[in-house]
């Protein structure tokens, strides 16, 4: 496919997980990316890597304005820059709360705040947020994990109202758990770490993780040219754990 020709892309925590496999695949389909990323040593050619640190205003503004001058402009930008969070509203103090919103929502607003500009030159401006089933589900263990992702579907829609006559469209996606290096150190943590991922899978539908190949084919969808008419949305990636409501296997 094809269908990314020309367009300019920009990724922010492009070097691991869903952000890796989205930058490979919109390059696949023939745009040109850069990655954003606090750490950029595993990126290749023909990504452009480069270092940014999403809690740091100067940092974002700097990478974005090397990124827009070296392909010549902006048509797309992934916000996916993020970090998780365990626990009950009890277990995190409050340095932890302010760092993971930093990151998972500020974050956000200082790379868009700085994209702005060059995608209101693009005649096909799109913005993907990647926000989470957290956002829409109440999940154990999550609270502050899932205050952030519900901040970001928010901002996603007002985002989407903000700038829509401007012609920039924005939307999200919400991964339900994925197959990423967080959740293989979520994993590698836990006391029973084979019994832990059977029940992560269990909660989902489909009975497995979803992987970051298929969170980068809806976030494909949503940036290119022919979701145009798409905008203010959230669409799942979570095997069915949002809207799903089966029977035990043995009642079917």
């Amino acid at each position: 496919m094809s269908d990314f020709a020309g367009l300019r892309a920009l990724v922010t925590g492009g070097a691991s997980g869903i952000g890796r496999a989205t930058a490979g695949l919109l390059a696949a389909r023939g745009a040109h990316v850069a990655v954003l990323d606090l750490d950029p040593s595993a990126v290749r050619q023909p990504l452009l890597a480069l270092r940014a640190d999403v809690t740091d205003d100067a940092s974002v503004r700097t990478a974005v304005q090397e990124a827009a001058g070296a392909l010549g402009g902006l048509d797309i930008l992934v916000n996916n820059a993020g970090i998780g969070a365990q626990g009950t509203v009890e277990d995190n103090d409050d340095a932890e709360w302010r760092h993971v919103f930093d990151v998972n929502v500020l974050g956000m607003v200082r790379t868009a705040r700085a994209a702005l500009p060059y995608l209101r030159r693009s005649d096909h401006a799109a913005i993907v947020n990647t926000c989470s089933v957290a956002a829409t589900a109440g999940l154990p263990q999550r609270a502050l994990y899932s205050a952030t992702k519900g901040a970001v579907y928010s901002l996603t829609l007002a985002m989407a109202a903000d700038h829509v006559r401007e012609g920039i469209r924005v939307n999200c996606v919400n991964p339900g758990t994925a197959d990423t290096p967080w959740i293989g150190r979520l994993l590698d943590a836990a006391p029973d770490p084979a019994a832990e991922r059977a029940a992560l899978e269990a909660r989902q539908p489909t009975g497995r993780l979803v992987s970051a190949a298929e969170v980068a084919g809806a976030i494909a969808y949503l940036a290119g040219p022919l979701s145009g008419a798409t905008t203010g949305t959230a669409l799942a990636v979570d095997g069915g754990m949002q809207g799903l409501r089966l029977r035990p296997a043995a009642d079917r």
